[in-house]
Parts: C-alpha cells; sequence; structure tokens
C-alpha cells in the first residue's frame, strides 16, 4: 500500500497551506490590498453552519454506502450581474425537479448540492490570454478580475472578494428561503414547471410525473397518513458547495467549532479540488486535508491509481464515509480506460469513497461558429459508461456533477431541442464554459433514471425510502 505523505502528520492550521506550492492562485500587485480584505472577511460570520455541514456529512455516508444518490449542478462560474432572484430560483427548480425524477423513479434518496452562493473562481490553463497582439492576464472568474478584456478590467482585484462574499450571503439566504419555505413543497410539484418548459417534450413527461405524485400525496392524505402532511413533504435539504480554489478567501472563513473543537470552511457545506490543483504536495490538498467538511475531488484522463491512493491517505485516512467524493471528468472516449483502474484500485484497499461523474468538462470543443460548447449526446454517452464500469466492476455510481443553468440559454448541442452550431449564438450567456440548459438538464434527468433504477435493482439496492431520507 502506498505510504501516505510525510506532511499528513504535521499539525493542521487553516494557515499551513501558505507553506506549500500553490497552483492557479491570481497574481495581485497589491499585498497590502490582499491582506486587509482577507482580515476583514476573517471578521465576518461564517455563510454556512457547523450543523449544516455535519447533517450533509450524514446523508453523504449514505451515498458512500449505497443508500442514496448524489445530485451537485450549478453554474460554471457564477457572475456579479447574473445574481438575480429569478436566475437562482430557476437554477433551484431545474434540481427540484430533476431530483424529483431520480428519487420517484429509481426509489432513491437524493442529496442535493448547488454550484451556488460561491463558484466565483475559475481555473485556467494558461495565466495569461492574447487578443490581437494585446497580452493580458486570463480571466479568473467574477471574484478575481472582470471578463472584459482591458487592462482596467483584467486586473486581479482583491476587493472583488468581499463583493463575492456578500452574493453569496444573499444567494444563500434566497436558497434558505426557496428549500424551507413552501416553495419545495412536494404539494406544489406541479408549479415547479418553467413557462418555456410546458409545452416542450420533457416538459409534459415531468407533468405527468408530477400527476402522479400529486395522486400519492391525495391517496395518503384520504388515508390520514402523516407522511402526506409532514414538514419533511413541504421542506427540502439543499446544500451549496464550490471548487475552493482561493484559498486566502477560504482561510479567513474557516472556524473552529466551539462544540467539537473540529475546523470548519464557512464558505460553502461541500468544496471540492480541482484537477488543476490536486498535486499531493500543493497548497489546495494541504487545505482541504484539515476541514471538517465533506470534500471532492476532480480526476481527469491523467488521474493513475497510484496517486489516487495517496490522495485518499492524505484526504481521508480515517475512511469515513462521506467525507471524500470522487468525480471523474474523463470524457466519453477516455472513460472506458481510465475509470476502471481506478475503481479496481479503490476497491482493492476497502476505501469508502463516494463515486460521482462530471461528463461537462471532458466532452467540451469548439465549434466552426467559434463557441465552446459540449454535444448533449457526447455528456450522456460518458454518463452511459459511468453508470456501465461500475456495474462491471462490482461499485456503486453515487453521484453526478453537472453544470446547467434554468435559463433557457443555447450553449450545449443537441438534445430533444436540437440545438444546431448556428443555434449557439442565440442565447450563448455563459461567461466561461456552456451549460446545459432547462430542458436539457431535465431530459438528462429521465434518461439518468432509468440507468440508477437499473444499477440498483442489479446491486439488490433496498428500494424503500422514508420522506425524511428522500428529501
Amino acid at each position: 500500500m502506498p505510504q501516505p505523505m510525510q506532511h499528513t502528520q504535521a499539525p493542521w492550521t487553516p494557515a499551513r497551506w501558505r507553506d506549500q506550492p500553490a497552483a492557479q492562485l491570481p497574481a495581485y500587485d497589491d499585498p497590502a490590498a490582499l491582506a486587509a480584505v482577507e482580515e476583514r472577511l476573517a471578521q465576518s460570520l461564517p455563510l454556512v453552519l457547523a450543523s449544516e455541514v455535519r447533517t450533509l456529512d450524514q446523508q453523504l455516508a449514505e451515498v458512500a454506502t449505497g443508500r442514496a444518490f448524489l445530485l451537485q449542478g450549478g453554474d460554471c462560474a457564477e457572475s456579479f450581474t447574473d445574481c438575480t432572484d429569478r436566475a437562482i430560483t430557476d437554477t433551484f427548480r431545474v434540481l427540484l425537479q430533476m431530483a424529483v425524477v431520480l428519487t420517484f423513479a429509481a426509489a432513491c434518496p437524493v442529496v442535493k448540492v448547488g454550484r451556488m452562493a460561491g463558484q466565483f473562481a475559475k481555473p485556467r490553463s494558461a495565466p495569461t490570454e492574447t487578443r490581437a497582439g494585446l497580452t493580458l492576464p486570463s480571466y479568473r472568474g467574477d471574484i478575481v478580475n472582470g471578463l472584459d478584456f482591458s487592462a482596467e478590467a483584467r486586473r486581479p482585484d482583491p476587493r472583488r472578494q468581499l463583493r463575492a462574499y456578500a452574493q453569496s450571503a444573499a444567494t444563500l439566504n434566497l436558497l434558505r428561503a426557496l428549500a424551507q419555505g413552501g416553495f419545495a413543497d412536494l404539494h406544489r410539484v406541479q408549479q415547479w414547471n418553467l413557462d418555456f418548459l410546458r409545452a416542450s417534450p420533457q416538459g409534459a413527461r415531468y407533468r405527468d410525473l408530477a400527476d402522479r405524485i400529486s395522486e400519492t400525496l391525495a391517496f395518503m392524505r384520504a388515508c390520514r397518513l402523516d407522511a402526506a402532511t409532514d414538514a419533511q413533504v413541504r421542506q427540502v435539504n439543499f446544500y451549496t458547495s464550490h471548487e475552493a480554489l482561493l484559498l486566502g478567501y477560504e482561510q479567513a472563513l474557516t472556524r473552529r467549532d466551539p462544540l467539537s473543537g473540529a475546523w470548519y470552511a464557512g464558505s460553502a457545506h461541500f468544496l471540492w479540488i480541482g484537477e488543476r490543483t490536486r498535486q499531493l504536495d500543493g497548497a489546495h490538498v494541504e487545505f482541504m486535508r484539515g476541514i471538517t467538511n465533506p470534500i471532492g475531488l476532480k480526476l481527469g484522463p491523467g488521474a493513475d491509481p497510484d496517486t489516487l491512493l495517496r490522495l485518499l491517505d492524505v484526504l481521508n485516512p480515517d475512511d469515513r464515509p462521506g467525507r471524500l467524493t470522487l468525480i471523474s471528468r474523463m470524457g466519453a472516449d477516455k472513460i472506458s480506460t481510465v475509470l476502471p483502474p481506478l475503481i479496481r484500485a479503490v476497491r482493492s484497499e476497502g476505501r469508502a469513497v463516494i463515486w460521482s461523474c462530471d461528463p461537462m468538462h471532458g466532452n467540451t470543443q469548439e465549434t466552426r461558429n467559434g463557441y465552446k460548447t459540449r454535444p448533449f449526446g457526447r455528456i450522456l454517452e460518458e454518463v452511459r459508461q459511468f453508470f456501465a464500469i461500475h456495474r462491471a466492476e462490482g461499485s456503486y455510481p453515487g453521484g453526478l456533477h453537472f453544470e446547467l443553468t434554468g435559463q433557457d440559454v443555447t450553449e450545449c448541442l443537441g438534445g430533444a431541442q436540437a440545438i444546431t452550431e448556428q443555434g449557439l449564438a442565440d442565447r450563448y450567456h455563459t461567461p466561461c464554459d456552456p451549460r446545459l440548459n432547462a430542458s436539457q438538464s431535465l431530459e438528462l434527468a429521465f434518461l439518468i433514471a432509468e440507468m440508477l433504477k437499473d444499477s440498483r435493482s442489479a446491486a439488490g439496492a433496498a428500494p424503500l425510502i422514508t420522506c425524511e431520507e428522500s428529501r
């Protein structure tokens, strides 16, 4: 068995990452201003509570043991200008719809996690970008710099972190209200259908499913069963996540829980390490090993079994179920070669992990029209292979991770809407990577529901769930 890195035995503090090499951090030209911003954030309230994180941790432990499923989705990169109640509500609504489809079809509790309220930073393949002979810093997300191609906009500005914090707090307030204030009530399942979806095939399929749910609830009420009026039918647990890229920001919002003495990242319930920052001796791995939050680890086509096992030793030395989600992002043409050896290595060591699939990042391509896009067919194909590989390896496909929006955008090719290369320009709004729109997301949910149902049936998973588990 590979030996753990030596630094895993050293005492951990939120600032220890500063002693390690750090990839993908922006080059700020005013260290004093950066320090002032981080100090102000350190004096601010955390965005999430340790008790909320513990609840998520318990639910993810159920996923790790094959008793639940993880659905994670949201924007590629949130923008300051698109932080509106409509945009947030529509994305939340689509995730609710997808979760209901998966829960109802597979009789499986679904843990719902949004790429929301903090997904403002993006790693880049190159530190600079050149246009017409002018070279400027790459756009790294609104928390770092601006999208406009000008020297002023592209200058990394630490004060943007304060705005990101404020908008994350506002987004979380709205999400909590939606989740707990009646919007997510299953009795309103028909009202979750977006207006532009009603006439589509996906809208019709969802309407039929919603009718069946409404009939079930009516039957339960007629029988005077408490579950029909239980608070768990009227509320939903919803959590936030983002890539932990700006470590100074993450450190500033990390707090020690007075009850347990454990350190919790206060910026989100769930954080993940990206494909470009998972170096064993790197700053991001060092920071993430010390927080108690459940975390994710992206695995691209270059991942190898030996390095993965060493990362498991560092990030989850106690092998806590639900602590670590491995998110494969390999592409439809590489997953069949890369993923099986990783699964076998993890299974051979008896490690408790969640296997999730990000079918977006490995299937990105440029079109002849100059737009970055992702073909719906390739996204679906990677998901199909993900389920098939896990079935062949005797492992549980525990989750899916999508970049999506509730808006009616045209950024990914294909799907029932048959978006073409020429149609991409109609409503291409993403500042970074292309997202599935609401119709494509719901279409994918119906297709995945059958795979999940078959997977659980083949594994002999118990179909019984309670209202509390499913919500």
